[in-house]
């Protein structure tokens, strides 16, 4: 299943849940929690597109026996059978490949999907990453659960490379980011979103850190009020979206005067996986380029 592809409304859906759900739910479920297993995982099920990209990345991709839709990465990923998607699991389709492990996503999946795979007896192990350490914690977990000797050296090779990434930025001058999600309705994320996690991480400042709603629904007004240096798209796929441009309609605003309107793949910032790096480098090297085109000035 290739990402770019899919269907517009099931994808944005997805996307737009994604962002929601990741931010609802309840304290995680991490290492002092983990499924009591007697033996590492064999058969895995990941009932979402970060779980996949996680178990890939640790070196047990071999175990998954099942994913969901939007499982996209890596290559190997698109040819595994689907349980279901954004919309539901089918618990008669887990029971029949018989996991001796399932990966959950505990605000992303139905409560009541996952209690009656735990009542058959399943071992569940619910995944919830706020913020960009939490992904390396569930790293290290999928590696104790699968025994996988590798996980260790990836969660590392993340942890440096945030590190790293931190001793760059953090003590950088400030810039003012609007990260859109989408342009109709015209949406943002708060300061409870890991892609604000980002935005921090770059040394920049989430315009709309403040706002009560996880992902607020904007006017063209309150944008042009906040008047940010910089506006970053998601979108839908690896493509620049053409909304991006319709800023252009309003060349005093700060970010559209100065060509500062940039674009990150939302796989690469909104996905709560070891790639979510990949996308925060390309954050931190465009807020850079904008710091260095205000001290021309």
């Amino acid at each position: 299943m290739i990402f770019k592809r899919l269907p517009c409304s099931g994808l944005r859906k997805y996307l737009l849940l994604s962002l929601l759900l990741f931010q609802l739910a309840p304290k995680a479920i991490w290492a002092s929690e983990l499924p009591v297993l007697a033996e590492p995982a064999k058969r895995i099920v990941a009932l979402a597109p970060h779980l996949v990209e996680v178990i890939y990345e640790v070196g047990a991709g071999d175990r998954l026996v099942a994913a969901v839709d939007y499982s996209n990465y890596p290559e190997a990923a698109k040819v595994l059978p689907r349980v279901g998607g954004y919309t539901g699991v089918s618990v008669e389709a887990v029971v029949r490949l018989n996991p001796d492990l399932i990966l959950a996503w505990k605000s992303g999946n139905s409560e009541k999907h996952l209690k009656q795979l735990e009542a058959l007896g399943f071992q569940v192990y619910y995944s919830e990453p706020k913020k960009l350490e939490d992904i390396a914690t569930l790293m290290e977990d999928v590696s104790r659960l699968t025994a996988s000797k590798a996980g260790a050296v990836k969660v590392a090779k993340f942890r440096e490379e945030l590190a790293q990434l931190k001793r760059l930025y953090k003590s950088q001058d400030k810039v003012s980011v609007f990260y859109q999600v989408w342009n109709q309705p015209l949406q943002s994320l708060n300061g409870q979103s890991i892609v604000s996690d980002v935005i921090d991480l770059c040394g920049g400042r989430n315009v709309f850190h403040n706002a009560k709603s996880i992902a607020p629904k904007l006017s063209v007004e309150t944008v042009l009020r906040k008047n940010p240096d910089v506006i970053v798209a998601s979108g839908m796929g690896e493509e620049r979206p053409e909304w991006l441009d319709e800023w252009k309609q309003w060349p005093s605003l700060s970010a559209v005067k100065n060509n500062h309107l940039f674009f990150v793949p939302p796989d690469l910032i909104q996905r709560h996986s070891p790639r979510l790096l990949e996308g925060a480098s390309i954050l931190c090297e465009q807020l850079s380029f904008v710091r260095q085109q205000k001290a021309k000035k």
